[in-house]
């Protein structure tokens, strides 16, 4: 379970791609290095990875054809930005909202949009994932905890303050690139009751 508080940005170091899966070597943010074990949750651009190996070089997950076909890990470079939250702890505060980590579908930055500091980014997203979302509620971009400002068939939008352009990959984001998304867990028991709802009346 995690909040989508990203705690910071980590590097791609490697990647070792087979057949059905890849294996990805990233190196965390430093001030995270020294609380992680093997076998410890960690969201990856918001998809909850297994710690299979620590290392000098960083820590190791794998990922298999699920994972890849509904997340952007596919895409990810060497070199390149993750952004990392480790799971959420008992006695933590909830700063975000609830986060499983498990990834919805992807989304394409549709528009990006400036008001001074603050920066309005749309997003376009099948039908199936926008239907569970609402104006005001809560939705995962990457990992990141956001609240939906608009809410259209197949898109949404979202207003992103300063600091969370500058310590997510969020900030890095361009027209046209695939982004994770998590939509809230209690719109979709809503929404799953309330079609099983409409096929009890219609039967």
């Amino acid at each position: 379970m995690f909040t989508g508080i990203v705690e910071g940005q980590g590097t791609v170091k490697h990647i070792d791609r087979g057949e059905g899966e890849i294996q990805l070597v990233l190196s965390p943010p430093s001030d995270l290095l020294n609380d992680c074990a093997i076998g410890d949750s960690i969201a990856v651009n918001g998809c909850c990875l297994t710690v299979i190996a620590i290392t000098e070089n960083g820590w190791t997950f794998q990922a298999g054809d699920e994972t890849l076909a509904k997340t952007n890990l596919g895409e990810l470079q060497v070199g390149g930005p993750a952004n990392f939250e480790r799971s959420m702890r008992a006695d933590g505060r909830l700063g975000g909202h609830i986060v499983q980590g498990h990834v919805d579908g992807t989304g394409i930055v549709d528009d990006i949009q400036e008001h001074g500091d603050w920066t309005d980014m749309w997003f376009q997203v099948p039908n199936s994932v926008a239907r569970q979302m609402v104006p005001k509620g809560s939705v995962t971009v990457d990992g990141v905890s956001l609240t939906l400002v608009n809410v259209e068939a197949e898109r949404f939008s979202v207003a992103l303050i300063p600091h969370t352009l500058e310590v997510t990959t969020l900030g890095r984001r361009v027209i046209g690139e695939r982004v994770n998304v998590e939509t809230d867990i209690l719109g979709k028991y809503i929404l799953k009751y309330l079609d099983n709802l409409d096929l009890q009346v219609r039967s």
